[in-house]
């Protein structure tokens, strides 16, 4: 990749993490804003990246035989598979506490890292893929206690139907436009009660 693709994709990425960042700390649960509300908000930031970053970077540069997205973005010199663009970014967020916490799950997961961490998480990932609705609760991690929000991922480009239909570790190969394949999680740690 050459240095003004690497700079779109860092400009991508930085405007996602700043605005994410700022909406979690100007509209958090202690300013009387539901959690909810700020799940839903962080969610439509993410979502909007993502599909910017697919549609407009992998979808343009692979249609103008520029740059293809890999699996193996790194060692090909190609860009990052739009579910590795939104890994990364939520790894590299720049700030001093964990204001919010998101990543993607599947029941197919292609990456081990993104199966359903518990009996409780697969459930309500199954609700969501289940109704296509958004799912929330109040769950307990390590002593904090989050609003979880799990939201539907659809396949919205031919990117993800290709790739998670023909990669060879892929446990499902049959998905189409706008069929769910998984998830995406946002944690918001809530304030402790009392005191």
């Amino acid at each position: 990749m050459n240095l003004k693709q690497w700079c779109l994709l860092g400009v991508v990425g930085l405007l996602g993490a700043g605005i994410g960042w700022g909406l979690s700390v100007n509209l958090s649960p202690r300013n009387g804003i539901t959690p909810q509300t700020v799940a839903d908000y962080l969610h439509a930031v993410i979502e909007g990246d993502r599909s910017f970053y697919t549609q407009h970077v992998v979808e343009r540069m692979e249609a103008m035989l520029i740059v293809n997205a890999s699996e193996h973005w790194k060692e090909k010199q190609g860009l990052p598979l739009p579910a590795q663009f939104l890994s990364w970014v939520s790894k590299h967020l720049a700030v001093d506490e964990e204001p919010f916490r998101y990543r993607l799950l599947s029941l197919w997961p292609i990456n081990p890292q993104n199966a359903p961490a518990s009996r409780e998480e697969r459930q309500a990932l199954e609700i969501v893929v289940k109704l296509g609705k958004p799912f929330h609760r109040q769950i307990l991690i390590h002593q904090q206690t989050y609003f979880q929000a799990i939201y539907p991922d659809r396949a919205v480009s031919r990117a993800c139907v290709s790739c998670h239909n023909s990669h060879q570790k892929s446990p499902k190969r049959d998905f189409k436009l706008n069929d769910i394949i998984g998830g995406l999680e946002i944690l918001l740690p809530l304030p402790a009660s009392g005191g």
